[in-house]
């Protein structure tokens, strides 16, 4: 009985610096892992979600976030709203590989685009008496959230921005209470008066 050779799986290859001074100069240059939000307006029709999600398991490719609406009745289209991370190269191919899927008619880097604002709603529940609760209170007040429920001994505060100030706002509350928390995910939408079809 013959085995079959082992193969080893290699590790990622880091770029080549470009135009080297000589052949002995050339250093490897670690690629930078960026996150990258991407807007993509599909059919809405059934298994569009999983044929994009699926589009992303099937090659490793990591979904940090994921929001889907229909977005247009009378046309049936849907906005997929979808953040991820990798190399530059990686989220080029991310980007190519989406348009290829039929159901796809438009992919937009948000995070590139000039015009790209982007959001983000939780719901943050924080428990707490006395000092801690007056304090959760004032921090609620600078970072604008919103006291939608209370009780005696809780808060639930409605808080939309950014991700890193939603992130924040969280760290704040965590010694103060944090019981429980709920996010939408990243919107986006562009500026201007052009739509995206």
């Amino acid at each position: 009985m013959t085995r079959a050779p082992r193969t080893r799986a290699r590790p990622a290859r880091a770029a080549v610096k470009d135009d080297p001074a000589s052949a002995y100069d050339m250093t490897e240059v670690a690629e930078e892992i960026e996150s990258r939000t991407l807007a993509c307006i599909v059919d809405n029709e059934p298994g569009v979600l999983a044929r994009v999600v699926g589009l992303f398991s099937a090659r490793g490719y990591n979904i940090e976030s994921l929001t889907v609406a229909e977005t247009d009745r009378n046309a049936h289209s849907s906005r997929i709203t979808i953040v991820t991370s990798g190399t530059d190269h990686v989220l080029e191919q991310i980007e190519q590989q989406l348009l290829r899927l039929v159901p796809v008619a438009r992919v937009i880097d948000v995070t590139n685009s000039t015009g790209g604002i982007e959001r983000e709603l939780a719901l943050v529940k924080v428990a707490g008496v006395g000092e801690k609760r007056v304090e959760a209170l004032r921090l609620s007040e600078i970072f604008r959230a919103r006291v939608i429920d209370t009780t005696n001994e809780s808060f639930i505060f409605e808080v939309t921005g950014a991700s890193q100030k939603i992130d924040q706002f969280i760290e704040l509350m965590r010694p103060l209470g944090l019981v429980e928390l709920s996010r939408t995910g990243v919107l986006s939408i562009q500026r201007g008066k052009e739509g995206v079809g």
